[in-house]
C-alpha cells in the first residue's frame, strides 16, 4: 500500500512527459538532428513496402499481404509515438503537458498497434509454415478469406487487450503528480505514478505480455524449426536458398521485435529503472523499426524486382506524358 494518505489520491489535470528535457539544449538538438532522418527513412521504407504490396500484381500473395499489413502497422506505430518524441527535443526544459485523455489514447494506440504487430508476425510464420511444409495444399489452405480473417483477428486481439489494459490503469488514483519520466505515455512510466493496490494492473500487464509476446514467439520458433527441417531436406539448391533467405528475414525481425519488447515490458515494476527505459526506448522506437523494411527489402528479391517494375512503369508513363 502507498504511504500517501488517501486524501492526496487525485486524478491529475494533466500529465507532463519529461522526456530528455533535463539534458542540455545542444545534446537535445543533436539527437533531433540524428533521429529525424531515421524517422523519415523508417516511414518511407514502410510506406514503400505497403505501396508495392498493393500495386504490384506479383506481390498479391498471402506472404506480401501480411508484410504489407505489418508495414502499415509499423508506419502507424511510429506516427503515434515518434513525432511527439522529436518535438520534445526542441521544446524548452520542463516537458510536454498532455491531457489525461491524450495520454490514455497514446498508450492505447501504442499497445494496440504493437500487439497487432506481435500477432501479425505469428500469422506470417503460419503462412510460411503452410507454404513450405504443405506446398500442395497451400493454395487451398491459405485463401484470401483466411488472410483477411487472420488480419482482423490480429487487429482485434491487440485492440481488446489495449483497451482493457489502458482502462484498468487510468481507473487508478494518482498521488505522485503527473510527471511521466519517459518520452511518451508508456505503461510502466504511468503505472508507477499510481497509488493504492495496483497488483491487478501489474498482473494484467504480465498477462498481456504472455499473450502478445511469449505465446506468439513460441509458435514462431516451433513453426520455423519445422520449416528449417523441411528446407534442409529440399534437393534443389536454388529453392533451398530462396526459402532459407525468406525464413531468415522473418526470424530476424521476430527476434528483434520480441526481444526488445520482452526486455522492456516483461519485468516487474520494482526491478526497472525509468531512466534506463528512456535510453532503451531510443533504440526501440528509432533504430529497430528502421531495420524491418531494410531486412525485408535488401534480402528479398521479389520486393526489389517489384520496385524495379513499378519504377520503370512510372518512368515510362512520365516519358509518354512528356512526348504527348
Amino acid at each position: 500500500m502507498s504511504r500517501w494518505p488517501e486524501s492526496n489520491w487525485t486524478q491529475p489535470q494533466e500529465f507532463i512527459i519529461l522526456g530528455f528535457s533535463g539534458w542540455s539544449p545542444g545534446l537535445r538538438g543533436l539527437l533531433f538532428a540524428l533521429l529525424l532522418p531515421l524517422y523519415l527513412a523508417t516511414l518511407a521504407g514502410n510506406l514503400l513496402i505497403l505501396g508495392l504490396a498493393m500495386v504490384d500484381p506479383a506481390l498479391h500473395t498471402p506472404m506480401y499481404f501480411f508484410l504489407g499489413a505489418l508495414s502499415a502497422a509499423e508506419a502507424a506505430y511510429t506516427l503515434v509515438l515518434t513525432p511527439r518524441m522529436l518535438a520534445g527535443f526542441l521544446l524548452p526544459p520542463g516537458g510536454q503537458a498532455v491531457a489525461p485523455a491524450t495520454c490514455a489514447a497514446q498508450m492505447g494506440l501504442f499497445v494496440a498497434l504493437a500487439g497487432a504487430e506481435c500477432l501479425l508476425l505469428a500469422a506470417m510464420a503460419l503462412d510460411r509454415y503452410l507454404a513450405i511444409c504443405y506446398p500442395l495444399y497451400y493454395p487451398q489452405l491459405m485463401t484470401a478469406g483466411l488472410c483477411w480473417r487472420l488480419l482482423a483477428s490480429c487487429c482485434a486481439g491487440g485492440s481488446i487487450l489495449a483497451s482493457g489494459l489502458t482502462t484498468a490503469i487510468f481507473q487508478l488514483p494518482f498521488c505522485h503528480g503527473g510527471l511521466v519520466n519517459h518520452v511518451f505515455c508508456d505503461i510502466p512510466a504511468v503505472l508507477v505514478l499510481a497509488c493504492g493496490n495496483r497488483a491487478l494492473q501489474e498482473n494484467f500487464l504480465l498477462a498481456t505480455c504472455l499473450l502478445l509476446l511469449v505465446l506468439p514467439l513460441a509458435l514462431i520458433l516451433l513453426s520455423y524449426t519445422r520449416v528449417l527441417v523441411v528446407i534442409l531436406g529440399v534437393s534443389g539448391a536454388a529453392g533451398r536458398r530462396k526459402a532459407f533467405n525468406t525464413v531468415a528475414s522473418h526470424l530476424t525481425v521476430a527476434v528483434l521485435h520480441y526481444g526488445c519488447a520482452t526486455a522492456m515490458y516483461a519485468r516487474p515494476l520494482g526491478s526497472r529503472s525509468l531512466e534506463e527505459d528512456k535510453l532503451v526506448s531510443l533504440v526501440y522506437l528509432n533504430l529497430t523499426p528502421l531495420l524491418y523494411p531494410a531486412i525485408y527489402t535488401l534480402r528479398n528479391r521479389d520486393v526489389l524486382d517489384a520496385l524495379q517494375r513499378v519504377a520503370s512503369q512510372r518512368l515510362g508513363a512520365g516519358l509518354r506524358a512528356d512526348l504527348a
